[in-house]
């Protein structure tokens, strides 16, 4: 275990249990059949019928569970133990196409072989990494010739503020910095009233250009970018509301901040 993520480790080991209870997650209504994922990564990744999808930072599946109904045979990568097992567990109940590993995404050519036709990320993965240049060369290393890169995450522009009584102020740095930040709270975002053990949680800022810069430099080509005014949680609490398509928008229009954004890259065909 790479030491600067040790922190991380251990608060997601026991995040992870009471996540997989937790009304957030509402894995109940997972298992009659309702989907996690949003349109977003859905449009971007089109038909993935018989598609080899490896899907990293899974949590515990549900994302994956949710792109194996959808026909992928997918491969969900995790470093938590825990998580993995609760993962192995709605799958021996679902019965679908999808297997998992634990692993640390750096150590992942030490613990999963062969290559994917999509590599896919999403939302609340990046701020736990703190080597993105290796991140993307895991990345190249497990896609096929002219595969297809996925992520769709929080903007990290949108990641620089925070809200109190109703006004936004700067709370974080936009560009990395390799001391991380570091966070203690007893919660989690999913059971914010949860009395943890382990309650420090160590996180990297990443810009834009930090982001497309590793993947050039692995030799991804980037061929799509796309910001969006809305996420799927409430950012600003009090300030925001939500649009009809579930999204949680300012109630002052005038407020505007890109508050996700996603990316697909390709290795090249002769790669």
């Amino acid at each position: 275990m790479n030491q600067d993520l040790k922190n991380n480790y251990l608060w997601w080991n026991e995040a992870a249990p009471l996540h997989a209870t937790s009304a957030f997650y509402d894995v109940e209504g997972f298992l009659k059949g309702k989907s996690t994922l949003h349109v977003i990564e859905q449009e971007l990744l089109g038909d993935i019928h018989g598609k080899e999808l490896l899907h990293l930072q899974c949590h515990f599946g549900m994302d994956t569970l949710s792109l194996a109904r959808l026909g992928a045979k997918v491969t969900g990568v995790d470093f938590s133990d825990e998580a993995i097992k609760i993962a192995k567990s709605l799958q021996d109940q679902l019965g679908l196409d999808a297997q998992f590993v634990c692993s640390n995404v750096y150590d992942l050519q030490h613990n999963l072989t062969g290559q994917y036709d999509i590599v896919y990320t999403s939302y609340g993965v990046l701020c736990w990494l703190n080597d993105l240049p290796g991140w993307a060369k895991i990345i190249n290393h497990f896609l096929k010739p002219g595969g297809l890169f996925l992520i769709v995450e929080g903007h990290p522009l949108a990641g620089v503020f925070d809200s109190k009584d109703g006004q936004i102020y700067i709370a974080d740095t936009y560009f990395y910095d390799p001391t991380p930040y570091t966070d203690m709270s007893d919660g989690t975002y999913a059971v914010p009233d949860a009395m943890k053990k382990h309650t420090t949680t160590d996180e990297w800022a990443h810009s834009i250009s930090e982001i497309m810069q590793a993947l050039w430099s692995a030799g991804l080509k980037i061929t799509s970018f796309e910001e969006y005014p809305y996420s799927f949680y409430e950012k600003f609490p009090g300030m925001m509301e939500q649009n009809e398509d579930g999204g949680w928008v300012f109630k002052d229009k005038k407020l505007q901040l890109p508050m996700m954004f996603s990316l697909t890259a390709r290795k090249e065909a002769n790669s």
